[in-house]
């Protein structure tokens, strides 16, 4: 894990490159800004979900070269002996702001900002847009799962078809955050404490001489918790049958069964039935296999009787749109104690960037404490505020919209100030209740699938004229 291993050089092989030119070409002091923010919302959606601040704070803290990093270094045969031992003598010593995790999050805005030494500030681009990209897909994921479930627990399945260690162990806590009631993940459970949840697989059935007996051996060494998996071979016909058989010999206290296969609404239906039937109306039923955000809801509407789900690997990969697409820009350089903003110019509109060292405000009404819209300042700008505050869409000016009775939050904290940590991290199931609670301060009609209501992301007037201010100087 991250936190127990030293990642240093799990980096880009560029960023050593021009870590090693800045050295040599005596800049290696010189103060740059970057910024990490990403362009599209997975899956057509409302908003994203930040998700991956901690693992980013415990790499920046753990940053040193080793000698054999060095040496591996040095057989490459195309770095100085002056910078090597610059790298033997590492020290983090950067500003760093970010966006808390759990927060939902729009296109453009800076979820994280780096100040520092620029052979500092650029190296850590490769891993703080690994962690992030990663963990905040699948919180958004997630996030999208549990509200299609309409308040039904929603369990993280998918450690087998994550892809490879870290995604898992990390997706199960990014899901966690993102609303799921725990993981089947151990070592998250054990590392993290993401709940550790599961019940059986269909081997334990198969083990045993008949369905009968693989329950009530179960039933018997986990009173306690008894969820039973009952379609290994008929669920109508055996399964459900020998479920009720057996919890009405071994009375568990706490009963379920799961469904993994087949049509869930029909089944889940009958199972309902079937089980009410013979007075077991506190049997839950769970399902599984292949769910994903549309499925739940569409199953939920034809009257499916669930109480709770398994997701797997359509969670843990994101499959309708695994790549979150975060990118980490040079905003800015300081001289003297002057920021010198820096753009990115590109003939996709898209990949223009917004210049300078930024604040980020979210305004609220003052009456439903709804988010009604995001700001986007420079440093030093106050708060968006007034009786009449005029946004506008930055992609399309002439949406204009006038704000009233609402007030200013901004969204960013500092997180490290010259290399020393001045941020108390919040733990895991604060990070999830924070999460639960700015979704629930979101319009409706922004959390919906399908075409989403707009959220403006507006540019201040100050930063709106330095953008088109360098537009203008690049094309003169």
């Amino acid at each position: 894990m991250i936190e127990k291993v030293n990642m240093t050089m799990l980096t880009d092989f560029y960023e050593i490159t021009m870590a090693n030119g800045y050295f040599e070409s005596g800049m290696k002091d010189e103060i740059a800004y970057f910024d990490m923010f990403f362009r599209v919302i997975p899956d057509k959606g409302g908003f994203a979900i930040t998700a991956g601040l901690e693992q980013v704070i415990r790499y920046m803290q753990s940053l040193k070269f080793t000698e054999e990093d060095l040496e591996y270094l040095r057989a490459k045969d195309c770095f100085s002996e002056g910078f090597l031992d610059y790298l033997r003598n590492f020290h983090f010593e950067c500003d760093v702001w970010a966006i808390p995790e759990g927060t939902p999050v729009f296109p453009y805005e800076p979820i994280v900002t780096v100040r520092g030494p620029v052979i500092q500030a650029q190296f850590l681009e490769t891993m703080v847009l690994l962690l992030i990209n990663h963990q905040s897909l699948i919180a958004t994921k997630a996030s999208r799962i549990v509200r299609a479930a309409k308040g039904r627990p929603v369990m993280e399945f998918g450690t087998r078809r994550a892809h490879g260690p870290s995604a898992a162990i990390y997706g199960a806590r990014a899901a966690y955050i993102g609303g799921c009631s725990g993981t089947a993940c151990t070592i998250s459970d054990r590392d993290m404490g993401v709940t550790g949840l599961g019940t059986m697989a269909h081997s334990w059935v198969q083990m045993f001489p008949s369905e009968y007996e693989a329950f009530k051996a179960y039933a018997s060494i986990y009173p306690d918790n008894c969820v039973l998996l009952v379609d290994t071979y008929n669920v109508l016909k055996s399964g459900i049958p020998t479920a009720i058989k057996v919890f009405q010999e071994m009375k568990p206290e706490k009963m379920g069964i799961r469904i993994d296969s087949g049509d869930v609404s029909y089944l889940t239906k009958k199972a309902r039935a079937m089980l009410d039937a013979e007075g077991l109306q506190d049997c839950s039923i769970v399902i599984s296999n292949s769910l994903d955000e549309y499925i739940i809801q569409d199953i939920l509407l034809e009257g499916a009787c669930i109480d709770s789900f398994g997701v797997g690997e359509r969670m843990i990969t994101a499959k309708s749109d695994p790549v979150f697409g975060g990118v980490y820009k040079l905003a800015a350089l300081e001289k003297d104690g002057v920021i010198i903003p820096k753009m990115k110019i590109s003939e996709n509109i898209e990949k223009i960037t917004n210049p300078g060292f930024k604040n980020l405000y979210r305004l609220f009404d003052k009456d439903t404490h709804h988010a009604i819209a995001d700001v986007i300042t420079l440093d030093g700008e106050a708060a968006p505020e007034g009786d009449a505050y005029e946004i506008f869409d930055p992609q399309a000016v002439w949406k204009r919209k006038k704000l009233n009775n609402f007030y200013a939050k901004n969204l960013r904290q500092q997180i490290f100030r010259h290399g020393e940590l001045v941020y108390d991290m919040p733990s895991l199931e604060e990070i999830k209740e924070y999460c639960a609670g700015q979704i629930a301060g979101m319009w409706e009609e922004m959390r919906r699938f399908e075409n989403p209501q707009t959220y403006y992301v507006d540019l201040s007037p100050k930063l709106w004229s330095l953008k088109n201010e360098l537009l203008h100087d690049h094309n003169a």
